[in-house]
């Protein structure tokens, strides 16, 4: 289901892709190769909010994917990073001027009732 939300073009490829810099590991939560945009998309779940330091893990993920594992005819990869919740002010800071695109969205663990998902819509709504 969750192949299906993210919308058509996407291909599995890992779930905790290890990486490793001088004996250290690291690990994608989830990589995928997006066929249409022909750039892998590296996902990054955070159980919490987002914090600064997940945007620079991200990006040591994107310039190793860059180096690594692109191939001739590849655009550059993509970042994700899904967490429970998140600071506009802060994500902007610590997301401009980042040489690769790194996305910084908020995911709901369960789904909300009737009059949440109204009042979320009616927000959204309001912004426009």
């Amino acid at each position: 289901v969750f192949l299906l939300e993210l919308g058509r073009g996407f291909c599995f490829e890992a779930r905790q892709k290890r990486i490793t810099f001088d004996n250290k590991h690291y690990r994608i939560d989830l990589v995928f190769y997006h066929r249409i945009l022909k750039c892998h998309v590296l996902i990054d779940l955070k159980m919490g909010e987002f914090n600064h330091a997940d945007a620079g893990q991200m990006n040591v993920y994107l310039n190793y994917y860059k180096e690594n594992e692109l191939f001739e005819n590849d655009n550059p990869p993509v970042g994700i990073i899904l967490c429970a919740s998140k600071n506009e002010n802060l994500v902007k800071y610590a997301t401009s001027g980042l040489p690769q695109k790194v996305f910084v969205s908020k995911y709901l663990v369960n789904l909300p009732t009737e009059a949440e998902l109204r009042k979320i819509i009616e927000g959204e709504q309001g912004k426009m």
